[in-house]
């Protein structure tokens, strides 16, 4: 029988990974649920319910298919319901969930995954992404005016570790921003605390402005830019693995957790490269096992719940700025760079991303939705009147 062994350097993988995506993106998740009216109580079994799920997902799967299958939440989807729910309750914003969830379960049961990402063109889907995390890159810089060292230092320390370890950036950022704030008196040290918090059910409510307005641009913001760099994540380490089931079991675990603040389970993708290098194990049929353990990280950092989140709730709000908007640069750059590198559909993808990054609210609606129908009426009338000079030159050639 063949001995089971689980190395260090694997293990420490699926720590850093765990690591990596709770220091990137827990204070955007802490800034939706703020948003959508939440408290201290029900963030932390926000918290809570999505180190569970996200543990459970990531330990299932990659037990079953055997190959290294990291879950995370959607950090761009919760950028959206961070800028989108202000204004929304709490069971509103349970209802987009829902609802966002059962759409990407349908898209896995029919297998319309792929043929829904083709309907919207990727520039306008990126360029209404980038409009969406607008916001969070100028606090980045803007929080400096008031808060100039902690800022700035975050800001020192996250460009020299882009240089010498890039991977750790965030990391080091983060640790640079927890000292500054704890030397110059800035964390309230009575509300640390450990404890875990049990996660609440809160009932649905369904309205046609929340279910269109941050619904929809919701799904496709977490489909387009969470699911799919995933995908190709996986299948360019060498794991093919089917797409469909994995859409659907965890879309439907997703949208099981939905009442208690699971706003989306997908398919990791920067976190998830940590587990499918060879530094997580030289054996490409064992990298699995850095998933796993992450999987057990996961399963910790929700019985910690309640301590990060009380943790976010002790450290002052320029911090958490700094750090969502640092650890959204890559996504910000990477969407705009996509959105521009077509020339003849420049245009359209211009104006989704200034509708989207002016934050306007019409019929209830918002600014997300009507950045994408901008864009695409833009798109499909220029694509129109583009194809006849283009005609015209290919028969005169």
């Amino acid at each position: 029988m063949r001995q089971f062994s689980l190395p260090l350097p694997t293990v420490l993988a699926g720590f850093v990974a765990v690591l990596v995506g709770y220091a990137s993106s827990a204070a955007i998740i802490w800034q939706a649920a703020a948003a959508a009216g939440a408290n201290i109580a029900q963030i932390a079994g926000w918290m809570t319910a999505l180190g569970i799920g996200m543990g459970v997902s990531t330990l299932a799967l990659s037990l079953w298919y055997r190959a290294p299958v990291l879950t995370a939440w959607s950090t761009p989807g919760a950028a959206l319901l961070a800028t989108s729910l202000q204004g929304s309750t709490l069971n509103e914003a349970v209802g987009v969930f829902l609802f966002a969830n059962l759409l990407i379960v349908l898209c896995g049961v029919t297998g319309l995954f792929a043929r829904l990402m083709k309907i919207i063109p990727p520039s306008l889907a990126a360029a209404m992404l980038a409009g969406i995390l607008l916001r969070f890159g100028l606090q980045a810089f803007s929080a400096m005016e008031d808060h100039f060292w902690l800022c700035g230092s975050m800001l020192a320390v996250w460009l020299a570790a882009k240089a010498l370890m890039p991977r750790y950036a965030i990391v080091a950022a983060l640790l640079a921003g927890l000292a500054v704030s704890w030397l110059g008196g800035e964390v309230d040290s009575a509300a640390l605390h450990f404890s875990v918090a049990a996660p609440a059910f809160t009932a649905p409510e369904f309205t046609f402005a929340s279910l269109t307005g941050i619904g929809l641009p919701f799904f496709l913001v977490t489909m387009a830019s969470q699911n799919a760099p995933g995908l190709a994540t996986m299948q360019a380490a060498g794991y093919r693995l089917p797409v469909s089931p994995l859409m659907a079991m965890t879309g439907g675990l997703a949208l099981l957790l939905s009442p208690f603040g699971v706003f989306s389970i997908c398919i990791a993708a920067i976190t998830a490269a940590i587990c499918q290098s060879p530094d997580a194990h030289p054996d490409v049929h064992r990298r699995w096992l850095a998933a796993a353990a992450a999987g057990v990280f996961y399963l910790l950092a929700g019985l910690c719940g309640a301590s990060i989140t009380s943790l976010l709730a002790a450290l002052p709000l320029p911090w958490i700025q700094t750090l969502a908007g640092l650890a959204l640069l890559g996504t910000i750059s990477g969407s705009l760079h996509q959105a521009l590198v077509r020339e003849n559909e420049r245009d359209a993808a211009i104006i989704t991303f200034l509708v989207t990054a002016s934050g306007v609210t019409l019929l209830g609606v918002g600014s997300a939705f009507w950045g994408l129908m901008a864009g695409g009426i833009s798109y499909a009338v220029l694509a129109t009147t583009r194809r006849g000079p283009a005609l015209k030159q290919e028969k005169q050639v």
